[in-house]
């Protein structure tokens, strides 16, 4: 289930660089040499570099996901890592390393931790964490499939689970301002008492009312949604919201998210991957909730016989549209035994969806060839301008593989523009922050977010396609403390820095 993968200018050259995270399997998991996880630093032309052991980054072990955030507000990333007995907090030494300052920040978490993010939640200027977590897990008595309760999938016998499983509760990290973290989870309403089993996670402003919700996508039960109280804690409102089950009211198999505005409409919608057989929702924000339109959309249908992880919105052919990207790969090997028509078996291949401009996207991956329709077992992804060439490329974290860098090369289909937002420190990454450009009679609005996709980390710089225009009208940046810096008349094809209060 693992293999969380961050785009991030960890040295800040200018080059976005890739941390992927490894795991292990039943049989290694005792080893701590077994695997590690690994830095590369992007040297440009397409080159990268593995600097693990010179960043002190490799954290063997059992790894789970990763976020990004500038936490300590010096203007250098750092780095979390989720993991199966423990996590790890990296704070970057400004000269190609990293320090391990889990123990003294205090957010080491435990357990079977998964998705993380981090935010200001609670509007003080710092940056808080959340980590999901999924089942309770016992290394010295792991499960042996063939030996007790066995269940069937397609007619086959496969491991069960989660379901049946104890799930464990979710956890919050509140900003002391003094290098430390308070685990607050069960103060603000948003430890998961339940114990349903927590993947991916986004913090995005649903409801407009400039403080960060959250959204945890669960596997094999209802998903939750916690809307921002401003008080410092949270109500959890994913029925009402529409958000907690798929269209006809069926629990599902959470995996990865998405967050945009696809259609222009000022508000940001969510894209949810799912298990195979039960559809990939896309839920359109309505202001006071939402709406599936996954089916009216034609998202739904071709999704159904994949298991779905990595997701994201991106307007990969910079028409000013975002269209949406999905990884796929089983979790039962199995599945190749039991692979009839259009079913997938354990390999699957990816889903792009291109954004028609009229509410509905068509799935174009053929279109695009081998590398879109290779089929892998994948799960985290990211989503990045690897080479600074203002197209957006994809690297994708596979289970039993070499990683894939998907280095787009769509030639001269239309102008963009990236922004680069420094914010006031400590948030320094202005996490939180929403940048609108608006180009002839088009509106686009982005997201700057920490913990994305499956257990993964985007590129935190803002990608916008610009079509045929030359030049943005205007670029707007609403700051996550709610002030706004504009800029007019911006040139096509740059990147963009905007510093707030200046």
């Amino acid at each position: 289930m693992s293999g969380g993968v961050a785009l991030f200018d960890f040295d800040n050259d200018g080059l976005v660089d890739a941390y992927f995270v490894d795991s292990l399997t039943v049989d290694t998991a005792k080893d701590p040499k077994a695997a590690r996880s690994a830095l590369y630093r992007n040297l440009g032309h397409g080159k990268f570099e593995d600097v693990t052991d010179k960043a002190g980054v490799g954290h063997p072990g059992w790894g789970m996901g990763v976020c990004t955030a500038d936490v300590d507000g010096d203007g250098w990333e750092d780095l979390y890592v989720t993991a199966i007995g423990g996590n790890h907090l990296y704070r970057n030494n400004h000269d190609g390393t990293f320090a391990d300052i889990t123990e003294r920040a205090g957010v080491g978490g435990g357990g079977w931790s998964t998705g993380c993010g981090f935010a200001d939640y609670d509007r003080d200027g710092d940056l808080d964490l959340f980590v999901s977590r999924y089942v309770k897990l016992d290394l010295d008595n792991l499960p042996e499939f063939g030996k007790g309760k066995t269940c069937e999938h397609r007619g086959i016998k496969v491991q069960c689970g989660p379901r049946g499983l104890p799930g464990m509760t979710d956890l919050l990290f509140r900003n002391d301002g003094n290098g430390h973290f308070t685990e607050v989870s069960e103060a603000a309403g948003v430890s998961d008492p339940r114990g349903y089993f927590g993947l991916g996670i986004a913090w995005f402003d649903a409801n407009q009312d400039g403080w960060p919700d959250l959204y945890v996508a669960n596997d094999s039960t209802p998903s939750f949604f916690y809307v921002n109280q401003k008080n410092g804690t949270f109500k959890e409102a994913a029925f009402p919201m529409g958000v907690a089950v798929s269209e006809d009211g069926a629990e599902q198999g959470g995996m990865g998210l998405a967050v945009g505005d696809y259609d222009g409409s000022g508000r940001l919608s969510l894209f949810k991957t799912n298990f195979a057989e039960e559809y990939n929702n896309l839920y359109h924000n309505e202001g006071d909730h939402f709406t599936d339109v996954s089916f009216r959309s034609q998202t739904a249908p071709s999704s159904l016989p994949y298991v779905g992880w990595g997701a994201a919105f991106l307007d990969y052919d910079n028409d000013g549209r975002l269209d949406i990207l999905a990884v796929n790969g089983h979790v039962y090997p199995q599945m190749d035994q039991a692979r009839l028509g259009a079913s997938a078996g354990y390999h699957q291949r990816k889903l792009l969806y291109h954004n028609r401009g009229d509410g509905q996207f068509e799935e174009v991956a053929a279109r695009y060839g081998s590398v879109l329709t290779d089929e892998r077992v994948s799960r985290g992804m990211a989503v990045g301008d690897l080479d600074n060439d203002g197209r957006l490329d994809v690297v994708i974290n596979d289970l039993d593989g070499r990683p894939q860098v998907l280095h787009n090369e769509l030639a001269d289909r239309g102008h963009w523009l990236i922004v680069k937002l420094k914010g006031k420190a400590p948030n320094t990454d202005a996490i939180g922050a929403l940048v609108t450009v608006k180009a002839a009679t088009r509106s686009q609005m982005r997201l700057v977010q920490s913990g994305t996709s499956y257990l993964s980390q985007e590129d935190m710089r803002r990608h916008f396609g610009l079509g045929a225009q030359l030049e943005a009208d205007s670029v707007e940046v609403l700051w996550p403390d709610g002030t706004t810096s504009h800029v007019e008349k911006v040139k096509a094809d740059q990147i963009l820095e905007i510093a707030q209060g200046r």
